[in-house]
Order: structure tokens, then C-alpha cells, then sequence
């Protein structure tokens, strides 16, 4: 392959994000590169971009230019007698007076987000306790993992705890007098198990639990005395949370000697309690999608747009360009030519990306028209190969091209490759998507009956009454990739 075509195909692959870093460096390697200062656009303009873009059915035969041309942006040389900076030019201190008296909102604001092991150990810093037992609370603490459960025995944390205080023991022995030398601290399970609780005490409630039994007792001792059903929610919990656990509701029912009624109240207030203490604060940053194509239907038409802010225009640099001379084979006159070179393939690198990914996009566009007016369930069934013979493109292409790049409907934001799925016979001949069979699977699994929801051998048979040809292990496994537990599992009272 010639250097041209290896740079357009790693373009290519490229996220949108990958994508601006490698112009970027495009940018500061490459002296004839020069970005194109956009002109202050209204924010509708994505809007504006769809409705003025060409239906479906057209995009395909004539592609739209994809870098339009813009004009620069006009700045006085000098500023009028009486004028000020800000009555001109744009200053960022203004922007703040912009939103005096509002109350921010932003996610993610603080960079650092405090760890749970942090949470724990600002707690531990205000307690007045011993240096010892500060050891064997820090060490107790490293061995939380981040759902706040202690995995390991207290045998474990007792034995790593004998060198870490020996160490310390043999460097204050040096500084301490002959009487005390002798002096040895002796660390007994009692204490450590003493320290546990004490950790235990703190917040989150049920940090340090050992397993999920003794999280919510430790929850359920935290509430109020007056709280309804707390005693029996306390007892079920100590004795019988493997009844819960299997769904056992009338063995429940017997062994606690409550009505339907009375075992739903406790229940209710069993699941109340945080299963994973810790999450509350060991919190992940939110991660938003930029979409590289808007879709949305104009005059009953669906247009397909490119988002033209994740492409920075790139021209040629005039004045460097019109400083290589034609006959001038000198070392500086040669690496003008060279970079002038490189710069025309990115750009058009650049455009045949622009292009090719309109294009797919638009054929996913046309294909997929019942889901976008829909849903799921209308879905049908398309793989790379469907795509590639319509374009005239290699699947490896097509592959490419919907991997990282996400697109915007009135329904969400999807992944390209979101719209290929693998298709089951029909009783009619047809073909069904494997989307709209999940979407099938779950909307049954909605309005199932609580007390008695449907096996997968059920939803077969269901699936087949309405032309689905579909096994109980098929229907296992797309309920498993939805996370959806099986039918014991589902079960409830009402």
C-alpha cells in the first residue's frame, strides 16, 4: 500500500477524539498545515446543517462538500477614543459576571474525588487512639476493596501486622532505655477484631462488613428502634437470608410467622439498605459522547448531517507555499516541497473520511428507518457485508468506519455498530434482527405476572407464537447479555 492510502486508512479507524490529537500534532509538525478560524455560529447551527442537508436517497449518489468555506473574522487595527477592550474583543473575565447569582450544576467539578480508603481514614485521623491500634485500623482499611467489604480473614491481617510492628518496635528500641527494651507489644485477634468494629462504626454504614449478612445487620442496627418491621427484618436477615436469597416466600412466611402482607414490609425495608456501602463513595467520572453524525427527520424526511465542530478546517499555508521555487533543489526548497506534499494528502485524507463516513452513516440511515420511526423492535437485520455491496466497499472498510463513531437520532446516541445484528428464521420466511428479539425478550419479561414469571422455555414458546423461531438456550443467552436474572430470581410477591 502507498503512504497515502495507509494514512487515509488510519484516519479511518480513528474516534473522534484520536482523531483531533492527530491533527493537532499534524498541526505543529507540518509548517504548510493551518487551521481556519470558525466565524461565531448560532447554536442551532447543527440544526440548520440536518435540515439543509440532502435526504437519504440522494446523499448516496452525490456527496455533500464536507469543508465549507468560511470567511475570516474582521478585527479594527485600532480601537475607537472612548471605546474599552471588552466593547471589541471578548474577554473571559465577562463570562463569569454572565452567571453571578446562579447556582452551578456541573458534574465532575472536583478533579479529586475523594477514595473511599481517604473517606476512612479523615474519620479515623479524629479518633483518639492508640498508635497500635492506628496500625491495625490503617492496614484494615488497605484491605477494604472498593464495595467496602473486608475479603480476607483477620488471621491474615494478624500475621501481615507481625513484621510491620516488629519494624517499628526495633527502630523505637533504639532511642529507649535499657528497662524498656525488653518491652514487646503483643497483638491478639481480640484487638484487631476490636479495631474492626470500630471501623465499622464509621461512614458509609456497613463499611468493613465480611460478607453481605453482616453489612445490612450492621445497617439495619443503624435505624431508628421505632422503624416498622426492623426487628424482623433483623431476624430474617440473621437467619434466614438464604431463604430471601432463593425466593422461598411461604417457607419465609412460616418461619417468621407474618402474613403476605407483613413479609412485604420487611422485605421492603431489607432492600432499602446499600448492598455496596463503599460505592457511595468511590465514584467513577462521568464519560459524555460527542456524535460524529446527526440524524433528524425534516418534512418527513430523515437527513443525515456530519458534526462539522469535531473537524477543524485545514488549508495550506499561502505564504510558505508561495515560497518554493519550481528549479530550486536545495535542502530547504526540498523539505518546503515535501511538507506542501504531506499537507495536500492530510487534507484529502481527511475529506475522503469526511465522505466515506457520511455515506455509511446514510446507508445505516436507510436501512434502519423502522427503528428510527419505531424502535427496537423494529429493527431488522444487517450485517458489514449488506453495507459494503450497497457502497462498493470492502467490509473491512465498513468495519472501520463504524468502530468509535457514535450517532445522534431522536431515539439516543448509538454506536455505528449498534445497527448490525445477526437475523433468526421466521414461520413466514422472513428474517427477525437479534436486537429486536431482545427487545422482544425484555418487553415480556415487563408485563410478566411477579408472582410467576416466565421461564426461558415460556418466552420461547411465546416467540414462536408470534413467528420467532428460537431456542430456550438462544433466549438464555440474550436475557444474560441484558442482565436480566433468571425466573427464580425474579420472582416477588406482587
Amino acid at each position: 500500500m502507498t503512504p497515502q492510502l495507509q494514512q487515509a486508512i488510519r484516519l479511518l479507524q480513528l474516534s473522534s477524539m484520536e482523531l483531533q490529537v492527530e491533527i493537532q500534532e499534524a498541526l505543529e509538525s507540518n509548517m504548510m498545515l493551518e487551521s481556519v478560524e470558525d466565524v461565531p455560529e448560532d447554536p442551532a447551527d447543527n440544526d440548520k446543517a440536518v435540515e439543509n442537508a440532502l435526504p437519504v436517497e440522494n446523499v448516496l449518489d452525490e456527496p455533500q462538500d464536507i469543508t465549507p468555506s468560511t470567511e475570516p473574522e474582521n478585527i479594527p487595527d485600532e480601537l475607537a477614543v472612548d471605546s474599552a477592550w471588552e466593547d471589541t474583543y471578548e474577554s473571559s473575565v465577562s463570562i463569569s459576571h454572565q452567571y453571578e447569582g446562579t447556582s452551578f450544576n456541573f458534574e465532575n467539578q472536583n478533579s479529586n474525588n475523594e477514595t473511599l480508603g481517604e473517606h476512612l481514614l479523615w474519620q479515623l485521623n479524629l479518633s483518639p487512639i492508640s498508635d497500635t491500634d492506628r496500625v491495625i485500623a490503617i492496614t484494615i482499611i488497605d484491605a477494604l476493596d472498593d464495595d467496602g467489604y473486608l475479603n480476607c480473614d483477620l488471621d491474615e491481617i494478624h500475621f501481615s501486622l507481625g513484621e510491620e510492628l516488629g519494624n517499628e518496635e526495633t527502630k523505637s528500641t533504639e532511642t529507649e532505655s535499657e528497662e524498656t527494651k525488653d518491652e514487646e507489644t503483643e497483638i491478639g485477634l481480640d484487638e484487631i477484631e476490636a479495631v474492626l468494629h470500630m471501623i465499622q462504626a464509621m461512614e458509609p454504614t456497613g463499611v468493613g462488613a465480611r460478607d453481605l449478612q453482616e453489612c445490612l445487620i450492621l445497617q439495619l442496627r443503624q435505624c431508628d428502634k421505632d422503624t416498622p418491621s426492623l426487628a424482623l427484618a433483623t431476624e430474617l436477615v440473621s437467619k434466614h437470608l438464604d431463604l430471601l436469597a432463593s425466593r422461598d416466600f411461604n417457607q419465609l412466611m412460616r418461619r417468621l410467622r407474618v402474613d403476605q402482607k407483613e413479609l412485604q414490609d420487611v422485605i421492603a425495608l431489607i432492600q432499602s439498605m446499600n448492598p455496596r456501602p463503599g460505592g457511595q463513595i468511590h465514584k467513577t467520572h462521568s464519560e459524555y459522547i460527542t456524535p460524529d453524525v446527526y440524524v433528524k427527520k425534516v418534512k418527513g424526511r430523515w437527513r443525515v448531517a456530519l458534526n462539522t465542530e469535531l473537524m477543524p478546517q485545514l488549508r495550506v499555508n499561502s505564504s510558505y507555499a508561495g515560497m518554493i521555487r519550481r528549479a530550486d533543489k536545495s535542502e530547504d526548497n526540498v523539505s518546503l516541497k515535501a511538507h506542501l506534499q504531506e499537507a495536500r494528502w492530510f487534507i484529502k485524507s481527511l475529506q475522503s473520511r469526511s465522505e466515506t463516513l457520511l455515506r455509511v452513516a446514510t446507508c445505516i440511515v436507510e436501512r434502519q428507518r423502522a427503528f428510527l420511526e419505531y424502535g427496537e423492535e423494529a429493527m431488522k437485520p444487517m450485517v458489514l457485508h449488506d453495507v459494503a455491496e450497497t457502497l462498493g466497499m470492502h467490509e473491512s472498510t465498513i468495519s472501520r468506519v463504524t468502530t468509535r463513531k457514535y450517532m445522534h437520532t431522536s431515539r439516543g446516541i448509538f454506536e455505528l455498530k449498534y445497527f448490525f445484528s445477526s437475523h433468526l428464521s421466521t414461520s413466514h420466511g422472513g428474517e427477525a434482527s437479534s436486537t429486536a428479539i431482545r427487545a422482544l425478550i425484555k418487553k415480556l419479561i415487563g408485563v410478566e405476572t411477579p408472582k410467576k414469571p416466565l421461564s426461558d422455555s415460556k418466552i420461547s414458546s411465546l416467540l414462536s407464537e408470534q413467528g420467532i423461531k428460537i431456542a430456550r438456550r438462544t433466549v438464555a443467552k440474550y436475557r444474560e447479555a441484558m442482565a436480566i436474572p433468571p425466573s427464580n430470581e425474579r420472582k416477588r410477591l406482587a
